[in-house]
């Protein structure tokens, strides 16, 4: 025993316990800086999400410059359908997928390898987690696709403006398509979040999206007319698209109505799999 432990010892008084460091407070700053680090750290993020981007700034340019290519023997039906600014971001409809796929992976890759399991156990909340999941790929997303649709529009009409028909951000309604994508396809990755939280299971979540965006949309053409009419413009799909929409066809809901109720659905799928997180094991 040293000279100085004794001397305490001897006086009666008991020596202070060693300092500890505070235990760091869980926080949705902490947790989104957390899943940040995971997220930028994954290749398939990069990858998938570049994917994206060539879609659609490539498909854009692609079928603005056929269009460019044949306007001349195109018929005067073809040419009173034409919209320039729909033609030049046509390569939503492929990004959407590979932006579904990833909000998908985003949460239930964990639960294929078991990381999710530490992540639940530094975050006990839960709920903390799918919050900085889905808001930081929506926060992502719509950065990308915002940008990668305004690079396709620009372009596109660049392409098609050397036969006199392209169109400009201040003609009514075209920035609405161009910003629209890129809400458009960051709902649709929030909902690829919540169908991947739902249902844990990659192969599973990747069908359900790839079902709601496409399929169930071509089922319901088979409906009777009376029907369909009234129908599919209530589908998720058809209505997140009527923001995108220049003009507003019959037995379609008004751009920002169907925007919204296209949110709804995410909103919907987000609260369900909210309620499951805290209910069930991981």
């Amino acid at each position: 025993m040293s000279t100085t432990t004794s001397t305490v010892m001897a006086g009666g008084a008991v020596p202070p316990a060693a300092p500890t460091a505070p235990r760091g407070q869980v926080t949705q700053l902490r947790v989104l800086h957390s899943e940040w680090i995971k997220m930028r750290s994954l290749r398939s993020t990069f990858y998938t999400l570049i994917a994206a981007v060539v879609a659609l700034v490539g498909l854009g340019a692609l079928f603005s410059a056929f269009t460019a290519s044949h306007w001349a023997g195109m018929n005067p039906h073809e040419r009173a359908d034409f919209e320039p600014g729909m033609t030049s971001l046509r390569g939503f409809f492929l990004a959407q997928l590979a932006v579904g796929v990833l909000g998908v992976l985003m949460i239930s890759g964990e639960y294929a390898t078991g990381m999710i399991r530490a992540s639940l156990s530094a975050v006990p909340g839960r709920l903390p987690v799918l919050w900085a999941k889905a808001g930081l790929y929506a926060a992502v997303t719509w950065v990308l696709m915002t940008a990668g649709a305004l690079v396709a529009f620009l372009i596109g009409q660049a392409t098609m403006s050397s036969k006199h028909i392209g169109t400009s951000l201040g003609d009514p309604g075209v920035l609405r398509q161009v910003m629209g994508v890129g809400l458009y396809l960051t709902v649709v990755g929030l909902l690829g979040v919540a169908i991947g939280a739902l249902i844990r299971n990659t192969a599973g979540g990747i069908a359900t999206v790839f079902g709601l965006l496409l399929v169930v949309p071509v089922l319901a053409e088979a409906l009777p007319t009376s029907w369909s009419n009234h129908v599919n413009q209530w589908l998720p799909s058809n209505a997140g698209q009527s923001l995108i929409a220049l003009h507003r066809e019959a037995h379609t809901l008004a751009p920002w109505t169907g925007f919204a109720v296209f949110c709804l659905y995410a909103a919907l799928a987000l609260a369900a799999a909210a309620v499951l997180l805290k209910r069930r094991d991981a």
